[in-house]
This record gives C-alpha cells, sequence and structure tokens, in this order.
C-alpha cells in the first residue's frame, strides 16, 4: 500500500477510464512513464478502505469490523466487477506489475509477518510467501520507490529494522538484501537509477544520516557514499527522491524544516551533499509541514501546512527555481477568520530542567490571561510520533466559547529530535509523565487557567498519559477524558499472546525482567488507583479494538468508582461497531459528547 497519493490525477487518468479492454482483468498497455498508479486511504460507514489502482485494475483493502483485519478485492475498475479476493490480511500491498505484494497477519496475534506474492488469476492458497519473520519483536510493511521500479520490504522493530528490494520488473526474481539486520541500526530505503538512497540511524548516529550505494552491490559498505551527514541539532526524519532533486525532512529545534537538494546527472557518481534550499514558512512560532506524494519526474514539491489558528493549504515549490507558491485550500472555512486567533508557543520546565515546549492557541477576543479562561490540554508521548499543531476544525466549537487549546509536547514523542523519545521510554518513561504535569501547573501558574478550569485529553497511549497523570496529580485537573487508553501495561506485556504485546516489548520494557517489571508497574494506571480525589472522568473504548483490549479501560473504570474519595462521575462509553479507530461520523459524535462531558465538568453549561 504505502503513503496516500497526493498526485493530482482526475479520476479517469487514475484508472485510464477510456480505455475498453477485452477482458476483465486486461489493462492498457503503456510506456512505464504514461502509466498512472494511485493509492488512497479513507473511511465511511463502519468501513475503513485503503485502495491503490493500477493500470485498469483497483485494489481496495476493506475492514469492516474496525479489528484492522482486511480483505484485499481486486475489481476491473471501470465496471466495478469484483475479479477475486484476498481474505485475512492487512491493509498494506502494492502493486508489482500486474502482481500484487502484500504483507499477512498472524490469526492469533495480528503481528503482520509474512509478505506474499499474489498472481491474477490464481488462487490465495498458491500464493508465493517472499520472507516470513520469525522475531516475534518484528512487524514487516511494504512500500514503493518514488519511481515505482522497486518495492521494499521492511522488517522492523522498536530499535532495529532493515530491507529488501524486489524488481517490479521481474517478482519471481523475489526479495534481495539491501540493509541487513543489525540491532540498533534502523534503515529506510528509496531508489533513483543505479542507487538506492538509505536513511540510517545507530546509537551514535541517532539523528540520522543518508548514503547512497549501488544497486548492484547495496551490502558492499566500501562503496557507499555519505550524502549528509549526521547533525546532534537537527534529527532527519524522512527523504523524499525526485529525478533531480534530493528533498530531506528535519526538525530542528522541536519544528519541522524542509531542505532541497539537486541531484547530478544520472550517470555520475553521486557526491556528498552542501549547502540546499530550506523552504521559507514564515513567521508563525509553531506549525505542521507534511510532504505530499508527488510525481518522481516532477520539479515541483508539494508540502501541506498549518497551525492552530490556520486551515491547511499547500505551498508548491519548484526546485528548479525555488519559487514558492502558497495554494489556499478549495475548502477553506467559510467565515473563519484566523486574524481573530493567538498562537503561541511557551516552555515548561520539567522536574530535571529539560525545557517542554507547549504550542497553544486562543481566540483573542474571547480570553483574558487572567486565570479566568476554560483550557483543554493534550498530548501523546509515545513511539517517537510528532504531535504537531495543525489546525483541528472540531476545537473551533470551544474556541469561540473562550477555551484555550494546548499541546504538551512530551518527552516520548520525536519533536525535539531521537534523544527526546529515548528519554521518554523504558526506563525513562516517568518523564513523559511529569512532563505532562509540568505543563499544567506552567499554564495554572502564567494565567492560562486555573485548576478549577483545567480539562485534559488524550488517545490511545495518549490516554495512558492522561491516566498516568490522574493517578499522580489528580488535584490538578477539573476534567479527563481518556479515548481507547492503554492502561493495563503489566497484565498486557507479561501476556505475548495479546495482540501486538510482543511488537511492543522494545517500547515500554519486558516485564519478565525484574528492573522493567517494577519500572512499568510504578505507572501503570490500573495498578495505581488509590483512595483519592479523581476529577470528573470520561474513558471510552471500542468492542473490536486490537490494540488495546475493552477490558483495559472497563477494568480502570471499576477500580476508579471503587477506590476514588469524591463525588464526581467516573464514566465509561464502549462502541460496539467500530474498534480503535473511528469512521468520521462516529468520530464527530464522539467529539461532540467529549466536548459536552468537559464544558458540562467546568460548569459552563447551566444545570436543566
Amino acid at each position: 500500500m504505502g503513503e496516500p497519493s497526493f498526485s493530482g490525477l482526475s479520476k479517469s487518468e487514475r484508472v485510464l477510464g477510456e480505455f475498453k479492454p477485452d477482458s476483465l482483468y486486461q489493462t492498457p498497455v503503456k510506456p512505464p512513464k504514461a502509466r498512472k498508479e494511485y493509492h488512497e486511504m479513507k473511511m465511511f460507514g463502519d468501513v475503513r478502505e485503503e485502495e491503490a489502482y493500477y493500470g485498469g485494475l483497483k485494489a481496495e483493502a476493506k475492514d469492516k469490523k474496525g479489528d484492522e483485519i482486511y480483505n484485499i478485492n481486486i475489481s476491473n475498475a471501470q465496471t466495478g466487477i469484483i475479479l477475486e479476493t484476498i481474505e485475512g490480511v492487512t491493509s498494506n500491498f502494492e502493486w508489482a506489475g500486474e502482481a500484487l505484494v502484500y504483507i499477512a497477519m498472524d490469526k492469533e496475534t495480528c503481528r503482520p509477518y509474512e509478505v506474499y506474492l499474489h498472481n491474477l488469476r490464481t488462487k490465495q492458497a498458491s500464493d508465493k510467501c517472499l520472507y516470513h519473520e520469525e522475531d516475534d519483536k518484528f512487524l514487516l510493511y511494504v512500500q514503493a520507490s518514488e519511481d515505482k521500479k522497486f518495492l521494499f520490504v521492511t522488517s522492523a522493530s522498536k530499535t532495529t529494522s532493515f530491507n529488501y528490494y524486489l524488481d517490479v520488473s521481474k517478482p519471481e526474481d523475489g526479495l534481495k538484501a539491501v540493509t541487513l539486520r543489525e540491532k540498533g541500526i534502523d534503515t529506510s530505503v528509496s531508489h533513483r537509477e543505479n542507487y538506492f538512497f538509505i536513511l540510517r540511524r545507530t546509537n551514535e548516529l541517532f539523528n540520522s544520516e543518508v548514503v547512497a550505494c549501488p544497486v548492484a552491490c547495496p551490502l558492499d559498505k566500501t562503496a557507499e557514499t555519505i550524502v549528509l551527514s549526521h547533525r546532534k541539532s537537527v534529527k532527519i526524519q524522512a527523504i523524499q527522491l525526485f529525478e533531480n532533486h534530493l528533498v530531506v525532512h528535519e526538525r530542528e529545534n522541536g519544528l519541522p524544516k524542509v531542505t532541497i537538494y539537486g541531484l547530478l546527472g544520472v550517470g555520475e557518481q553521486v557526491q556528498s551533499l552542501q549547502g540546499g534550499f530550506t523552504v521559507p514558512f514564515g513567521d508563525d512560532p509553531t506549525y505542521s509541514a507534511v510532504p505530499l506524494v508527488s510525481e518522481f519526474n516532477s520539479s515541483i514539491l508539494q508540502i501541506c501546512y498549518s497551525t492552530l489558528k490556520t486551515p491547511p493549504f499547500v505551498y508548491e515549490v519548484d526546485m528548479k527555481t525555488d519559487r514558492v507558491v502558497r495554494k489556499e485550500s478549495a475548502t477553506m472555512l467559510r467565515a473563519f477568520d484566523a486574524s481573530n486567533y493567538v498562537i503561541e508557543r511557551k516552555w515548561a520546565t520539567a522536574q530535571d530542567g529539560t525545557q517542554i515546549p507547549i504550542s497553544i492557541v486562543y481566540r483573542k477576543d474571547r480570553v483574558e490571561l487572567n486565570g479566568s479562561a476554560p483550557l483543554l490540554l493534550t498530548g501523546y508521548g509515545s513511539y517517537e510520533d510528532c504531535f504537531d499543531p495543525s489546525f483541528e476544525p472540531s476545537w473551533l466549537c470551544l474556541l469561540v466559547r473562550g477555551f484555550i487549546c494546548a499541546i504538551a509536547h512530551v518527552r516520548g514523542g520525536g519533536e525535539m529530535g531521537r534523544q527526546w523519545y529515548e528519554n521518554g521510554k523504558f526506563l525513562k518513561k516517568e518523564n513523559t509523565f511529569t512532563d505532562f504535569i509540568a505543563c499544567a501547573e506552567y499554564l495554572i501558574e502564567n494565567k492560562y487557567c486555573s485548576k478549577e478550569k483545567l480539562s485534559i485529553n488524550g488517545v490511545s497511549a495518549g490516554g495512558l498519559l492522561i491516566c498516568g497523570v490522574l493517578n499522580m496529580r489528580p488535584d490538578l485537573f477539573k476534567a479527563a477524558v481518556a479515548q481507547v487508553p492503554f492502561v493495563d501495561v503489566l497484565t498486557t506485556m507479561l501476556d505475548p499472546t495479546i495482540p501486538i504485546t510482543t511488537l511492543e516489548l522494545e517500547e515500554w520494557g519486558d516485564p519478565r525482567e525484574e528492573v522493567s517489571y517494577y519500572n512499568m508497574k510504578s505507572y501503570s494506571p490500573v495498578d495505581n488507583v488509590k483512595a483519592q480525589n479523581y476529577p470528573n472522568t470520561l474513558v471510552t473504548t471500542a468492542y473490536h479494538d486490537a490494540r488495546v483490549m475493552c477490558s483495559e479501560p472497563a477494568k480502570f473504570v471499576a477500580k476508579l468508582r471503587d477506590q476514588k474519595t469524591d463525588e464526581n462521575l467516573q464514566l465509561l462509553i464502549c462502541s460496539f461497531n467500530g474498534g480503535h479507530f473511528l469512521e468520521r461520523d462516529a468520530e464527530l459524535d464522539q467529539k461532540a459528547l467529549i466536548y459536552a462531558f468537559i464544558m458540562k465538568s467546568l460548569n459552563l453549561i447551566p444545570n436543566p
């Protein structure tokens, strides 16, 4: 499947709609540069879908329950007639000519662990297994190179990854190694002409480097060229290859940065790159800049930009001339005036002296910074994920009512580089919770709100964060919402039969080891509920959730109700029609309920 593509093709271009096949399987004969491929992910009803077009064929993965077990339907893109179905797999797949490469999962643990090649007009039972990953700490995924000439299969744990490639023109040749399994080394691969470009992270080069190696001998370290060296203050997050350019997506001082380098002509020796053009993003103190997938042979780079007060729009960069054009979204909000809003970036001091960034937004004509405003504080802080401050339309209903909304960029995330993540996991996981508490205290001390006006919200591992700080400092908050929270850490991590548990050992620790056991027990929310006052709390879960079993939030709420010494609400809501992720309508309904709960808890809704 790979990343969703936003290539701008019309529907007819995507499926070559004027072609009239002689058979249901027939696809148009086009030279490689004219062939159109397209990927998209969408959700509607209770269905999650992933789809990819190749010529006149469409492959579409559907999950109708929310348990993230998919069927892939291959159909004629014009008629919609389903030709064949691949059942019980992940949503991760790619076309390899007229064959399909997909990832299968372990039926018990839901771990993506096998790569298969499916030839059209054949039964799924006869599909060829290209690779089986035996180590239960690793999962597999497949992604196409930017030029669509290769597929890259990656086996990854939380600390290590290595890669194979498949020549799309010769899928029958199977997988060949690009990088080897080396503990503590992460690699991802791109391709241009005679070279593989490898983004590589090691313990020493923690913010990553970019190297190039010949396609003919990718494992020969002596043939490598360092394209971009490691820098302690700048994290290389991803690279994006074009025919004549290399785009590097970086993070510096916690903010996204995009730098463009010109490449030498085809056939010339790859060299170390210097200088480069950094895309100017203006003066916003905090923002989100997300790369959009573009055509490999194009000289136009597209970046989706937004802030907490700026709806998304696209920067188009002409990489030949460095000209940057802002393209407004066709779906701009009516009657929305960004000048009515203020965004700020502040820094809270953690208990060990570390400065923690906070992104803040409020409506300047509705808020006085005297401690009287209601405030919603959210955070995540796990898996090296970056919680970048992008436009959140649902927050508008709070902002117009005088709320301040804020994001605490706590350790365990990836906003400030690799070490920011390393200092919020394993034996240092407590930093995630104490950082969030420090951010809450900063907002109170600086008159953004008071304890009586402070609400908090987090999802999944962010729900763990919320429930963890509730146990540690329940006096700081008036209302808390934890959505599908991972709260029974010890019980889950002690049971390898629970879905994806083994994949998480390098994130949270192995509780079969004494040091890890007592560390995890010190913050696991279920294991730290005690007799004290708790704020109004709303917890959500889903019956078909394959990532956080619904028993975890239920157990946490039951313990809260049993132990608490107050009269505040402790609510549990379970969805029986979805999983860890909700489709759009259900998500909007849940957000409305959450915001109503928060406003009621903060005494902003009068009693009937």
